[in-house]
């Protein structure tokens, strides 16, 4: 079961505007009297600021009815959007900003909060303290309204800010962002935001919260975004490979391919390499798709790791008779492989049996022998080239020869690319085990040539 987080159209931050500003009106600005503006007039007149005749003539009469006893706001609410139109001094933009937000958070007027919260940031005139808040404010407003470019201005501005409070963190507003891209339905946008907030948490020396992960690759998922569902499982792989991670996104690239017996067998060899074969019915269709008369030995050494593993049952009649069907076939297989060997070399040889004979030899772990007979098939007219590109990385994978493996993977086009892509995740996390052993795959017992 693919357990990944279900798709939001808002951002997932549930604290609500009161919360964040701490109350629901913001304090307002003390007008300063006739005598003490006209005083104030030509010192402000340099920095901008300053209350001209104009904006005094829409003012002055419009807080004291909002100051009267039980204000009609509602009437009031044509002369507070008129008064918009004289804020032009960083000083009016605060006073007559404050007034419009209180106004529209009592009218419970988002549009009319906006522009008043609008009005207050451009003053240039609020605390630097609260510049994050008020900005956070702007941002869950204009989100709200459906204002998702605009909204997320004001989101990065409150993160410059460095903005926090109880239940917002920095971490969730990366996510905010995130999300506002997905709701607007801007996918490249939006994962682009992803990497770069990954790279920059990890720049920090910062861990990745696993659910930025799970969350782009939900999007992705639902979406069937190719080839971001890849690019972000291959993060969350690198940073959280458990073995239910790969299990999971193996199982979103089986969902969103129609893949044929052939790939198949080399997904399920992933998950094997991986760790990642913990569902009984995975067992049954791993050996169904390499066949027990095909690669007997694959096929017996993969029931007898579900078995030691207690996945696969003893009462599983299919295994059973595969298991059965393989034990009867690897002496004369194992016997038929000197031959194959031989054929396969010879000059003349044909591409089928090219081919053959590097399946076999994958199959029986002898990696160098089959990545041999893959090279060779990749030069030949009417190859499977991208099957044969695949294994040709699995065998050199095997050898512990990562460096050629990804830049074979890279080659992989048309169906195989996510394969591709989930194998070269699986070849980085090898490559950056200090010291670390190839996995032996396919066969845990690999056979040589003269058995």
């Amino acid at each position: 079961m693919i357990t990944l987080l279900s798709r939001k159209r808002t951002s997932s931050l549930a604290l609500a505007i009161a919360l964040a500003t701490g109350g629901a009106v913001v304090a307002t600005a003390v007008y300063p009297t006739e005598a003490a503006a006209q005083r104030k007039k030509k010192k402000d007149e340099n920095d901008g600021g300053g209350y001209s005749a104009e904006f005094r003539e829409v003012y002055v009469p419009l807080d004291e009815l909002l100051k009267s006893e039980n204000p009609d706001l509602t009437g009031l609410k044509n002369k507070l959007e008129n008064l918009a139109g004289f804020l032009n001094s960083s000083d009016e933009k605060l006073a007559g900003g404050q007034m419009i937000y209180n106004s529209g958070t009592q009218l419970q007027d988002q549009a009319l909060q906006l522009r008043g919260m609008e009005f207050m940031i451009a003053s240039g005139k609020l605390p630097p303290e609260n510049l994050g808040r008020y900005n956070f404010i702007a941002y869950q407003i204009a989100n709200q309204l459906g204002q998702l470019p605009k909204s997320r201005t004001y989101l990065q501005a409150a993160m410059d800010n460095n903005f926090t409070a109880e239940g917002v963190t920095a971490s969730g507003l990366r996510v905010a962002m995130m999300e506002s891209f997905f709701s607007g339905g801007e996918y490249s946008a939006g994962f682009d935001y992803l990497t770069q907030a990954i790279e920059a948490q990890k720049a920090q020396g910062q861990p990745v919260d696993e659910t930025w992960y799970r969350r782009g690759l939900t999007v992705a998922y639902e979406n069937e975004l190719s080839p971001q569902v890849y690019e972000v499982a291959a993060m969350w792989l690198n940073d959280y490979p458990s073995s239910t991670n790969w299990r999971d996104t193996i199982n979103i690239a089986r969902n969103l391919n129609d893949f044929q017996p052939a790939e198949m067998l080399d997904l399920f060899r992933l998950s094997r390499s991986a760790g990642a074969l913990i569902d009984p019915a995975d067992y049954d269709y791993y050996v169904e798709v390499a066949d027990a008369r095909r690669l007997p030995s694959e096929v017996k050494t993969v029931i007898e790791e579900g078995k030691a593993s207690g996945v696969v049952k003893e009462n599983n009649l299919y295994l059973a008779e595969a298991l059965d069907i393989a034990n009867s076939r690897i002496a004369a297989d194992r016997a038929d492989l000197p031959a194959l060997e031989r054929d396969a070399k010879a000059s003349g040889a044909g591409l089928r049996t090219i081919v053959a004979a590097g399946d076999a030899f994958l199959s029986y772990g002898q990696y160098a022998k089959a990545a041999g007979f893959y090279e060779r098939a990749l030069t030949m007219p009417g190859v499977e080239t991208n099957e044969e590109l695949t294994r040709l990385a699995i065998a050199q994978a095997g050898m512990g020869d990562y460096t050629a493996a990804r830049t074979t993977l890279a080659r992989v086009s048309g169906t195989r690319a996510p394969i591709a892509m989930l194998w070269m995740a699986f070849i980085d996390q090898e490559a950056a085990k200090s010291g670390a052993a190839p996995a032996v795959m396919p066969s845990a017992a690999p056979a040589t040539a003269s058995e």
